[in-house]
């Protein structure tokens, strides 16, 4: 099984992509509802939540887990990855988010380019710099990165104010500052940010390309899975889906059913320690 977890609903997103890519694969997603946003808590209480829903997913049978939360990804994925997974589950795999957004970068600008990249995302994850020095390592002349903290936005989004009015000036207020600094590509760095796509589409130029992190882990992970035949092989191919909140569970069923576009059903709580 390949598990997903986010630490509520924006995870959803990443998880409707790796079904249209990946359907062929049994699904476990855990949504920490209940101690969300994550993006205002110090990265040692990250990395503890994170280990936390990590095992609750292995503990499920899952063979990979995919950090779909930038905030844990930018916190807590290099020292799961170094340090937790190689004592607790060596065998098993755990990805995140922020590489196959700056690989889809990396993708699509020449050698000589210096491109300017504008990135939204909890305080958490911009006060990391991760995505500063990731694009180190993948561009030889990295360009520039702009970054903006938007931590009201999964506040406004979780609460289910996708089409008010406060939240299109928010937004307007937070990328206000990267188009007039005349971003070449923007990086959502909230996998809740998604379901806004087609708004902040409207506040930028025209010619800023906006990176669809859901659709670029499901490729990634696609290519990951292509390359590992072996590891593949043991992940369940049945067509299910499981769905686990440490929130509220009609509440989970009513906004999630609006991130991932399909129908919830096997819902359970989850009470953590």
């Amino acid at each position: 099984m390949i598990g997903v977890f986010d630490s509520g609903f924006g995870g959803l997103t990443v998880l409707s992509a790796l079904i249209k890519r990946l359907p062929q694969y049994n699904y476990v997603y855990f949504g920490d509802s209940v101690r969300a946003p994550y993006g205002e808590k110090p990265e040692e209480i990250i990395y503890r939540f994170t280990c936390v829903g990590v095992d609750f997913l292995m503990k499920k049978g899952c063979k990979l887990v995919i950090l779909a939360c930038n905030t844990a990804s930018a916190n807590a994925l290099r020292r799961i990855q170094q340090e937790w997974l190689p004592i607790n589950y060596p065998e098993r795999r755990v990805l995140g988010v922020v590489v196959p957004a700056l690989e889809a970068i990396a993708e699509q600008i020449k050698e000589k380019d210096k491109p300017l990249i504008g990135v939204i995302g909890s305080r958490a994850t911009i006060k990391s710099k991760v995505y500063e020095k990731e694009i180190k390592k993948l561009l030889k002349k990295p360009g520039r990165i702009f970054s903006q903290a938007c931590p009201l936005l999964v506040p406004l989004i979780e609460e289910g104010w996708l089409g008010r009015e406060e939240t299109r000036t928010i937004l307007k207020y937070y990328l206000s500052p990267l188009k007039n600094k005349k971003i070449q590509y923007l990086v959502p760095a909230c996998t809740h940010y998604s379901i806004l796509l087609v708004m902040i589409k409207k506040m930028l130029d025209k010619q800023t390309k906006i990176i669809d992190i859901p659709d670029e882990v499901s490729k990634k992970l696609e290519i990951y899975l292509n390359k590992h035949s072996k590891f593949a092989a043991k992940l369940i191919k049945n067509k299910e889906y499981s769905f686990y909140t440490s929130g509220d569970k009609q509440r989970f069923k009513k906004i999630g059913e609006k991130f991932l576009a399909i129908k919830i059903k096997n819902i359970e709580n989850v009470i953590l320690d």
